[in-house]
């Protein structure tokens, strides 16, 4: 009878220890598709704040009124589609699978181009998104958002103030990258450039560095002069 009884309770905790995983397995694969989904969700908010399109309800809804098509470059400065599923980590997608994105949105019945970029600042990474208008260098609007820089210092690329100095900047000068920020109070070019956060030096050539080192990436296609689909 004591056999019998320690069988019973293996085998039932055996056949409760696979339903329980089987129910953790179910969840956890049910709240990725959701995690995945709500990153997607905000990854076209930013691309659309970037457009100055900002505090939407229905950011997929948004997205699809705005942006036309979701591109990657080729190696001439041309644009193919991007045929697979929308992708949400720019940096890998460049460094890993050699996929640069360009966004060709439309606002107001006029093109513009949005870039990704991303980089590091003072605590941890910084990312975001550069729109250009149609001549392929004059910015329309900018996205900056951080992991985790200083509240009040570095933290402020985030913020409204920071991001509308770039409005109305150039991009190329003598066909390289020349948009940038500089330590504050020190512009010297100013159609290229931008003052950077009193107190956030770091993070400041943080920014700048990530738009130079990502925006060259895209040189090709700045360059081009063929009208692009």
């Amino acid at each position: 009878m004591n056999t019998n009884s320690n069988s019973y309770t293996i085998i039932y905790a055996s056949v409760m220890v696979v339903i329980v995983a089987f129910l953790l397995a179910f969840v956890s694969s049910s709240l990725r598709e959701t995690q995945n989904k709500n990153v997607e969700l905000d990854t076209k908010k930013q691309i659309l704040a970037a457009l100055n399109i900002k505090d939407v309800k229905d950011a997929e809804a948004e997205y699809n009124k705005y942006v036309k098509g979701d591109m990657l470059m080729n190696v001439d400065g041309t644009l193919a589609e991007n045929t697979g599923a929308f992708a949400t980590a720019y940096e890998k997608e460049a460094k890993e699978n050699n996929r640069l994105h360009v966004f060709v949105a439309e606002v107001d019945g006029e093109k513009k181009y949005v870039f990704p970029v991303y980089g590091a600042g003072l605590w941890g990474a910084i990312w975001g998104y550069v729109a250009l208008n149609s001549d392929k260098d004059t910015v329309y609007g900018v996205y900056f958002s951080h992991a985790s820089e200083t509240p009040g210092l570095g933290a402020e690329i985030a913020g409204a103030h920071f991001q509308g100095e770039f409005s109305g900047k150039k991009t190329l000068e003598n066909g390289e990258i020349a948009l940038g920020v500089v330590k504050n109070g020190k512009v010297e070019k100013p159609d290229y450039q931008v003052d950077g956060i009193s107190g956030g030096t770091i993070t400041s050539v943080g920014v700048d560095a990530m738009l130079k080192a990502c925006l060259s990436s895209y040189k090709n296609f700045l360059t081009n002069n063929n009208e692009e689909e």
